[in-house]
């Protein structure tokens, strides 16, 4: 691939039926791109938690996802209320998900810390009241 593949996708806010569609798309199309199915894992896991993060926290947000030859860079931003204390949201199981959102499974406080474990690079930043940003990288090569 000299070329990279640039994908964008709206991710709708409070649809749980909907939520992990891009990251299941970005997984077929690195699938017909013969990329390692190890690093397809690590890739879907990490994009579905912040897709589903953006879902629960911020009524939804948008993903860009650049595919090269090197790695999958997933940028996934919203306009939520935004995270006051990072380093306490980087805590497993630490939590603000709703109870109804515990309900439906989610909310158990590993979005982040599995966003962490399954990327090679993980950036978050966040301003209170104005939305979260998450940058991963995954490399296709070790």
């Amino acid at each position: 691939m000299d070329n990279s593949l640039k994908l964008h996708y709206e991710i709708p806010g409070d649809d749980f039926a909907l939520a992990g569609e891009a990251s299941s798309n970005v997984k077929k199309i690195l699938t017909q791109l013969g990329v390692n199915p190890a690093i397809i894992k690590r890739v879907s896991i990490a994009m579905y938690e912040a897709e589903i993060n953006a879902v629960i926290h911020a009524n939804g947000g948008t993903a860009e996802v650049e595919i090269d030859s090197n790695k999958v860079t997933i940028i996934i931003k919203d306009e939520g209320p935004g995270i006051p204390d990072i380093e306490l949201a980087m805590q497993e199981g630490y939590s603000t998900a709703s109870e109804a959102v515990r309900e439906l499974g989610f909310g158990a406080g590993m979005g982040l810390p599995n966003i962490k474990k399954y990327s090679d690079n993980f950036e978050i930043e966040s301003i209170v009241g104005k939305g979260t940003t998450v940058k991963i990288e995954v490399w296709l090569k070790p």
